[in-house]
């Protein structure tokens, strides 16, 4: 079963920094691909970024491009989010997912409906 816990969310001003952390544990899969998906109150969720396990394929969502960037220490079996420039409308719920299922996740296109979840590290973005 996999598991994944995140970590570094907090609260920050308009323009602030703050970088999430996913550990992940109890896969053998070598092919995954791991991703942040975050949800506001009242919104769908959003496919934010995800990386495969190799690296050679990374995906930004427009609303972040330039801004977030998704990286991973596969010997910790980490995986990391350094957001930057952050805006209000990037207050939400953000969540570590996982999938073996290669549509999941391409240098194209990201799906919000991973097959793993972590419970969830809440960003607030003041203005």
């Amino acid at each position: 079963q996999v598991q994944l816990v995140e970590s570094g969310g907090g609260s920050v001003q308009a323009g602030g920094s703050l970088r999430l952390s996913c550990t992940a544990s109890g896969y053998t899969y070598r092919t995954h691909y791991m991703g942040w998906v975050r949800q506001a109150p009242g919104k769908e969720r959003e496919g934010v970024a995800c990386i495969s396990a190799a690296g050679s394929a990374t995906f930004y969502a427009d609303s972040v491009n330039g801004r977030f960037t998704i990286s991973q220490d596969n010997a910790k079996n980490t995986l990391y989010l350094q957001m930057n420039s952050l805006k209000p409308e990037d207050t939400a719920m953000y969540y570590c997912a996982f999938d073996t299922r290669p549509w999941v996740c391409n240098r194209y296109m990201m799906s919000a409906d991973f097959g793993y979840w972590g419970q969830g590290t809440q960003v607030t973005v003041s203005s």
